[in-house]
């Protein structure tokens, strides 16, 4: 039984579909009550008890933030208790430099890992794809372009759906324990580029407008987003060090990772006007 938490989510969802067609018996955990799995709370241990019971493997996912390690130390504990054999955390992008406030707190979750004796396997992915549907596909829609913080450095993006297949393969394959997995798109990305890639894919010119930090962090508020945790993010990768490219999807899935032209194909509906 693999117990995969954050089901809800881009990644947990797309884990979950992978597990169910692999023939992998799952118990999927969401935070809100839904017919399909079970409710849990991090902050809440008795709602991880019951959750954990009779599993072998978690998949932890939370949502970051100062609190993370101590919530998810808690589900770790639980585990612990009830005899989970080990924990597949999905952390951050060079989460131990502790670059950015989202690095750190997954560092310190990791290290919470670390310290239960249970068997662990860290995955590391680098920028979603998927962040770009979440939250600038109304600006593409309206404007034929979108805006985030000035920057000519690139990014190796990758699809949450790589990131799923790499972690259902760690979940269910024994070699990984004690591995952490860096994961990456097959290409790094400056933003002009990618807007030239939604324009090749989507038939119509969209553009990149670089913002101030300024107006960066006024956007993000609008929307509704974290804004000083991830201003800092876009800081730390200003000048580089998002670019690097791995070979993990390959190696761990044995096909090439998906690229930023094809997301984009697979999700034309939500940027298309």
């Amino acid at each position: 039984m693999i117990l995969v938490t954050g089901a809800g989510g881009a990644v947990g969802g797309a884990l979950a579909a992978e597990l169910a067609a692999a023939g992998q018996r799952t118990r999927l955990a969401f935070h809100s009550q839904r017919g399909d799995g079970v409710t849990i709370d991090f902050a809440r241990p008795d709602t991880l008890a019951p959750a954990v019971d009779g599993v072998e493997s978690v998949f932890l996912l939370s949502v970051s933030g100062p609190t993370q390690a101590d919530h998810e130390g808690n589900l770790v504990s639980a585990a612990a208790r009830a005899g989970v054999r080990r924990i597949v955390k999905l952390s951050a992008w060079r989460a131990p430099e502790e670059l950015t406030p989202i690095g750190r707190f997954h560092h310190a979750a990791e290290q919470r890992v670390r310290d239960s004796g249970l068997a662990w396997t860290f995955l590391r992915p680098n920028f979603y794809m998927q962040n770009f549907t979440r939250q600038l596909a109304g600006a593409i829609r309206r404007t034929d372009a979108f805006a985030l913080p000035a920057s000519t450095a690139a990014i190796s993006f990758v699809d949450t759906r790589d990131i799923a297949a790499v972690a259902a393969r760690v979940l269910v394959e024994p070699r990984h324990e004690g591995r952490a997995y860096d994961i990456t798109g097959p290409a790094a990305l400056t933003y002009a580029e990618v807007a030239d890639v939604f324009s090749a894919t989507l038939g119509r010119r969209i553009e990149f407008h670089g913002q101030t930090d300024d107006e960066a962090r006024a956007a993000m508020l609008a929307r509704g987003t974290p804004a000083d945790t991830l201003l800092a993010v876009y800081r730390a990768y200003r000048d580089g060090g998002a670019e690097q490219v791995s070979t993990v999807v390959r190696d761990l899935t044995g096909r090439d990772p998906i690229s930023f032209g094809q997301f984009v194909h697979d999700h034309r509906a939500v940027f298309s006007r």
